[in-house]
C-alpha cells in the first residue's frame, strides 16, 4: 500500500501540485480543493470507525462499549493535534500566498520542532493519567481494563498523530489536498486489515485494535514527513541565508490562530468526557449504544469540518495575496454545499438509522441498539445548524480575525456577560417550565392547613381524607424534612 501511494505521488511530478487558490471564481476553486478533503474524511472516519466496528463484530458490545469510552479521552488529546494542524496550515498558507518561501519553510521548521516537544509532554501526561481519567468518568468495571490497555497503547503512538496532522496540515497549505488524501487513504485500509488480522486471527482482543492504530499511524506519519522534506526542498527561496529552526515570532503567528482552535475542541472534550461519565452510569449497553452512534454522527460533522478547514486555507491565501472580497463569494458557496452534505446524512440517519448502528452491534443487544438510535433521530436535524458555524469558524481561522480585532482583549471580557445574556433565558425558562409542573413534587401541608386540621367539622374531615389518602406515602418524623 505504501509502494502505491509513492507511485502515485511520482505519476504526478508533471503536474503541479500547488493549488493557488487566490485565482479563478471561488466557489470552484473551494470545490476542487475540498473533493480530496472529503475523501480525505471518509478515510479518516473509516481509519476511526474501523477500531468500533471490528471490536463490535468480532468481540462483542463491551469491547465496543471499551474503545468508545477510550475515545472520547483521545479526542482531548486530538484537540491539540488538529489546532496545531490548524495553526500551521494557516499561517504557511499564508506566506504561500504572498510568495514568501523562506517564510514557508521557516514555518513548517518552527511547528516540527514546537510539536515534537508538545508531543512528548502530552504522551507522558497521557499515560500517568490515563487511570483517574476513567475513574473520573465512571468507567463500568466490566470494561475498565480493555479501556485503560487501549488508551495506553494509542497514547503512546501519540507523537505519530501529530507529526501526521502537521504533515497534512502543510500539504493542504500549498494547495495539495490530494497528497493527504493518498495518504490517509492508505493507512485506513491498512489499518482495517491490520484490524481484522489482530483480532479475530491472532485473537488479541481490544489490545489488538490498539496495535493496528499504532502501526498504520505510526508509518503514515514517517512517510508523510518525508515526503514534506522531498516537497519542500523542491520549493526554491530567494538568498543564501540559512533557514531559521525556530522563528519564535512565526510561533506566535501560529499560536494565534492555533490555541483558541484547541481551546475550542478542548472545551468540547471535556464536554463530552462529562456527557460520557453520565453515560457510563447507565452500565456498558448504554456506552455501547452512544459509541456506535458517535462513531456515525463523527462522521457528518467531519465531513462539513472538512469544508470548513478548505474555507481555513482559502481565507489565508487570499489575505495573504490582499484580495479579501474573493472570501466573501467563498464563504457563501460552502455554507451551501455544507447545508447539501447535512441534509444528505441526515435523511441517511434518520431513515436507516437501526440498520446503521446494527453495523456496529451484531450481538442482538436491543438496550444498544435503542441507545443509538435514540441518539440519531434527536441529534441529526441539527446538523444544517452546525454546518454554518463550522465554514464560519474556519473562515475566521483563516482571515485571523479569532479574539484579535476589532475589541482585542476587550473582546474576551466581552465573552462574560455574553454567555449570562444567553444562558439566563435559558435557566429562567427551564425553572418556569419546572415550577409549571410543580418541580414533580407533591404537594406537602402547611403549618396553617396542618392548625386547621384541629378545628372540627368539614375541615376536620378533609385533614382526614388527605392523611388517609397519603399515608402510604408517609415516612418517618425524624426523616420528613423536605429532603426530598
Amino acid at each position: 500500500i505504501c509502494g502505491v501511494i509513492i507511485l502515485a505521488v511520482q505519476q504526478r511530478k508533471s503536474k503541479e501540485v500547488e493549488r493557488d487558490l487566490t485565482v479563478g471564481k471561488p466557489i470552484t476553486a473551494i470545490l476542487k480543493y475540498t473533493l480530496p478533503l472529503f475523501g480525505s474524511i471518509i478515510f479518516q472516519q473509516l481509519y476511526n470507525i474501523a477500531d468500533s466496528l471490528v471490536a463490535g463484530r468480532y468481540i462483542g458490545t463491551d469491547a465496543l462499549a471499551a474503545v468508545g469510552n477510550g475515545y472520547e479521552i483521545t479526542l482531548l488529546f486530538i484537540a491539540v493535534a488538529f489546532g496545531c494542524n490548524i495553526g500551521t496550515s494557516v499561517i504557511t498558507a499564508r506566506y504561500f500566498g504572498k510568495k514568501d518561501i523562506r517564510g514557508v519553510k521557516t514555518t513548517v521548521s518552527t511547528a516540527i520542532i514546537v510539536s515534537t516537544v508538545i508531543a512528548v509532554i502530552l504522551t507522558a501526561l497521557g499515560l500517568g493519567l490515563t487511570k483517574p481519567l476513567l475513574n473520573l468518568i465512571k468507567t463500568d468495571p466490566v470494561i475498565f481494563t480493555d479501556s485503560y490497555e487501549y488508551l495506553m497503547i494509542y497514547l503512546g503512538g501519540y507523537i505519530f498523530l501529530l507529526s501526521y496532522n502537521i504533515a497534512t496540515g502543510i500539504f493542504s497549505a500549498l494547495g495539495d489536498s490530494l497528497t493527504p488524501f493518498l495518504f490517509l487513504a492508505a493507512s485506513s485500509v491498512a489499518n482495517v486489515i491490520v484490524d481484522i488480522v489482530f483480532v479475530k486471527t491472532l485473537h488479541m482482543g481490544v489490545k489488538g485494535v490498539a496495535w493496528a492504530t499504532f502501526l498504520c499511524q505510526g508509518v503514515s506519519a514517517i512517510l508523510a514527513l518525508a515526503f514534506m522534506f522531498v516537497r519542500l526542498r523542491k520549493l526554491p527561496h530567494e538568498g543564501d541565508e540559512k533557514i531559521k529552526k525556530v522563528d519564535f515570532k512565526i510561533l506566535k503567528e501560529i499560536s494565534v490562530v492555533a490555541i483558541p482552535s484547541i481551546l475550542q475542541q478542548a472545551f468540547i472534550s471535556v464536554g463530552n468526557i462529562i456527557i460520557q461519565g453520565f453515560i457510563n452510569a447507565f452500565g456498558a449497553w448504554a456506552t455501547g449504544g452512544y459509541a456506535a452512534a458517535i462513531k456515525l454522527n463523527n462522521m457528518a460533522v467531519t465531513s462539513v469540518v472538512a469544508l470548513g478547514n478548505g474555507m481555513s486555507n482559502f481565507s489565508a491565501q487570499n489575505i495573504g495575496a490582499g484580495k479579501p472580497e474573493r472570501i466573501k463569494k467563498g464563504i457563501f458557496g460552502a455554507i451551501g454545499m455544507g447545508a447539501v452534505i447535512s441534509l444528505i446524512f441526515t435523511g441517511i440517519f434518520l431513515g436507516l438509522s437501526e440498520p446503521c448502528i446494527k453495523i456496529f452491534i451484531t450481538d442482538g443487544n436491543a438496550d444498544a441498539i435503542g441507545t443509538g438510535v435514540n441518539f440519531l433521530k434527536i441529534v441529526t436535524p441539527f446538523y444544517v445548524i452546525i454546518a454554518v458555524k463550522i465554514i464560519a469558524d474556519g473562515t475566521l481561522r483563516g482571515t485571523n480575525r479569532i479574539l484579535k480585532k476589532p475589541m482585542g482583549i476587550t473582546g474576551i471580557w466581552w465573552s462574560w456577560p455574553i454567555g449570562w445574556l444567553i444562558a439566563t433565558p435559558i435557566s429562567f425558562g427551564l425553572y418556569l417550565f419546572a415550577a409549571k409542573k410543580n418541580f414533580g413534587l407533591k404537594k406537602e401541608n402547611t403549618p396553617a392547613e396542618t392548625e386547621s386540621s384541629k378545628t372540627p367539622s368539614e375541615t376536620e374531615k378533609k385533614a382526614e381524607k388527605i392523611v388517609s389518602e397519603n399515608a402510604a406515602e408517609s415516612v418517618a418524623p425524624e426523616d420528613n424534612n423536605l429532603t426530598e
